[in-house]
This record gives C-alpha cells, sequence and structure tokens, in this order.
C-alpha cells in the first residue's frame, strides 16, 4: 500500500511551477509536453482564502445580516470592511459599527453607503447608544484602500442590492479586476414571478449595471446565491429557534442580546415572525465552505431585474448556485455565533494600526 501524500495548497503549486520551468528548458521532450500542457490549462487556480473580505449589507432590516456580520466579526480575521446599502441617514453603518465594536472588532472600518430613499426595511431604532458617531461615507475611496493595500484578489459579499459595487465599478472600474463578487440575490423560480427577487428590486440599474461589467471583462465571473436555495425553512429563525434562545441569555455576552435584541423588534415588526439565512449562506459561499453547490449558467436580466437562464452565447455567464446542504449550514452558524471565536482579537486590536492602512478611514 503506498503512502498517503497531503501536501498543501501552496507545495502542489510549487510542483506545478517546477514542472512548467522544467519543461521549458527540454523542448521537444515528454517533459516538455506534460509541461506545455500545463500552461495550456491556464494559470494556476488562485486561492482567494486568506485575502481581504469587504461585506456590503443593509444591515438593520431583516436580521440575517446582523447574524452574518457577527459570524463573520467572530470567525473571519481578513474582515476589513463592512460597507452599508439602502442607507437610512447613516444609521446602518452606525449601527454596524456597534456590532463590531461589540464582538471586538473595532480593527474593521465601516462605510456608510448609497441611500436608496425611505428604507422600509430598517428596525434597530433605539438599539444604537449616542455615542456612536456618524461612519465615513466615501465608498469608492474606501475600497480603493483596501484594494491597494490587498497583494492579490479581494472577496466581495453582497449582502443587499448592487448600488455600492455598481458605483464603485462606474467610477473605479481599475478595482473591479481585483473584486471577486459573492451576491445574494437573483432567482429563476422566484415565489412572485410579477416581479424581481429582493436584493436585485431594490435597484435594478445597479443590477444591470454589474452584469455589464462582468459581460465587457471589468468584473471577473461572480457567484449569485439565488433565493431558489437561501428561502426555505430550513434556515429560518423563529422566536422558538434555538440559536435565538442562546442568544437571549442574560447571561451571554452584550453583542449577543444586541442581536437577540434585533431579532424580537424584526419578529415584531414584520409579517414574517421569522428570518431565513440568506446572507449567512452567502457568506459561507465567499468563504468557500461546503455548503452551496453551484455551477455555470447564462444569465439574463430583463428590465424590470427579473432573471433567467438562456442558451449559451446569449446574456452573461455566471456561478449560479445549484444546491445547498441547509443543515450543515446551520450547525455551522450556530457555531460561528455561540461556540469560541476563530479571531485573534487582542491581535487585531494591537496590530491594527501596522497592519490596516484603512482604519484611517475612521
Amino acid at each position: 500500500m503506498g503512502e498517503e501524500r497531503n501536501e498543501t495548497v501552496d507545495e502542489l503549486r510549487q510542483h506545478w511551477d517546477a514542472m512548467t520551468r522544467l519543461g521549458r528548458t527540454v523542448p521537444d521532450s515528454g517533459l516538455a509536453g506534460i509541461g506545455e500542457a500545463l500552461e495550456a490549462s491556464g494559470p494556476w487556480p488562485e486561492d482567494p482564502r486568506r485575502t481581504p473580505v469587504i461585506i456590503d449589507t443593509d444591515i438593520g432590516g431583516d436580521a440575517d445580516d446582523a447574524l452574518a456580520v457577527a459570524a463573520a466579526a467572530r470567525q473571519v480575521p481578513e474582515l476589513v470592511m463592512v460597507i452599508t446599502g439602502d442607507e437610512v441617514r447613516g444609521e446602518r453603518a452606525r449601527f454596524a459599527r456597534h456590532l463590531l465594536d461589540l464582538i471586538g472588532r473595532r480593527e474593521v472600518a465601516t462605510v456608510a453607503g448609497a441611500s436608496l430613499g425611505e428604507s422600509l426595511y430598517y428596525c434597530v431604532d433605539g438599539l444604537i447608544p449616542d455615542s456612536v458617531p456618524a461612519q465615513p461615507t466615501d465608498v469608492v475611496a474606501a475600497v480603493r484602500t483596501v484594494c491597494e493595500a490587498a497583494d492579490g484578489p479581494v472577496r466581495w459579499v453582497g449582502m443587499g442590492p448592487l448600488t455600492n459595487l455598481a458605483r464603485v465599478l462606474a467610477e473605479a472600474p481599475d478595482l473591479g479586476r481585483q473584486l471577486r463578487l459573492t451576491q445574494m440575490g437573483g432567482a429563476l423560480r422566484y415565489r412572485d414571478p410579477s416581479r424581481a427577487e429582493h436584493n436585485i428590486r431594490m435597484d435594478v440599474p445597479g443590477a444591470h449595471a454589474v452584469l455589464k461589467a462582468v459581460g465587457s471583462g471589468v468584473l471577473p465571473t461572480p457567484e449569485f446565491i439565488a433565493s431558489e436555495i437561501t428561502f426555505t425553512p430550513l434556515i429560518e429563525i423563529t422566536a422558538e429557534h434555538p440559536l435565538y434562545q442562546d442568544l437571549r441569555d442574560p447571561q451571554g455576552p452584550v453583542w449577543a442580546r444586541l442581536l437577540a435584541d434585533h431579532l424580537e423588534r424584526w419578529f415584531a415588526g414584520t409579517r414574517y415572525g421569522g428570518t431565513m439565512q440568506h446572507d449567512a449562506l452567502t457568506l459561507s459561499a465567499a468563504l468557500d465552505l461546503p455548503f452551496v453547490d453551484s455551477g455555470h449558467l447564462n444569465i439574463s436580466m430583463d428590465p424590470i431585474g427579473r432573471t433567467t437562464q438562456v442558451e449559451e452565447g446569449e446574456g452573461v455567464r455566471l456561478r449560479w448556485s445549484l444546491s445547498a446542504q441547509h443543515e450543515a449550514f446551520m450547525g455551522w452558524l450556530s457555531a460561528a455565533l455561540t461556540g469560541p471565536v476563530h479571531v485573534d482579537l487582542d491581535a487585531v486590536v494591537t496590530d491594527e494600526a501596522a497592519s490596516c492602512p484603512w482604519t484611517a478611514l475612521e
């Protein structure tokens, strides 16, 4: 029986580089053929793990955004920025700032992004102390700061309308090639066929602009986590759910009680009675966790934002969610919020001035 090999990704890349270099040194040989075949397959695929993460969220409405941001704050050391969309007088950004501070992620920048008018989806009034200041508002400058500080790609996790990303791509298209978008939104079988999925519907021109940027090569192929796999009671949290009960524990941390208060507001103030974890599932896909299965589809978007699959050569080619392991995902989310934290909070606070240039935005 042969010895089992467990090379790391870096070691495998070193083997790939060595074989391609060796092939070039001995032309017209079998090794040259192997090297040429490896190079013809394209460059070594990039590994986005450990690259900076930007979250673009309409936090403060449906509580799934806040749960996703909290999970990222506790489990993703690479989280560097939270940008808010569908803004309400800058209050969403102030709420994000308050939540991040309570968790101990003071080095993560927060930016108040675009407003879409008076939002119907906002329910955290009174949960933000007056001591939390207004947050910066220059989204493009903030994203440029993160991109310039990064050696490679930057992950953009879209949890709300595409307004902020569309603005970045319009005003700073040079940044587009560096961004790796995972977006919650779109639907091939939306529950109301007369309209588009919520995040797309909130800013249809912005969504069209992002797809146009993909089609023109300004933005690399993104992944969309569509409502067919996120709109399900399998990932719904209600007042009876064990995770809500854990967050509600009066002996728990202050940030958990803030999330519980937010959930309570959402349950009481809407007709839904629960919150489906659309955004945390999208976060898991951006983190390359094994819960979402996606494939390449050609997608077209009509004038009111409805998305449909079209034939090869039509529309825009995207990675599109096909299925999900919902039970396993909910186990991960519960552990992310109630289990051990995977971010060295002492280190990020101590080192923030030296290692996080975007903190100057604060």
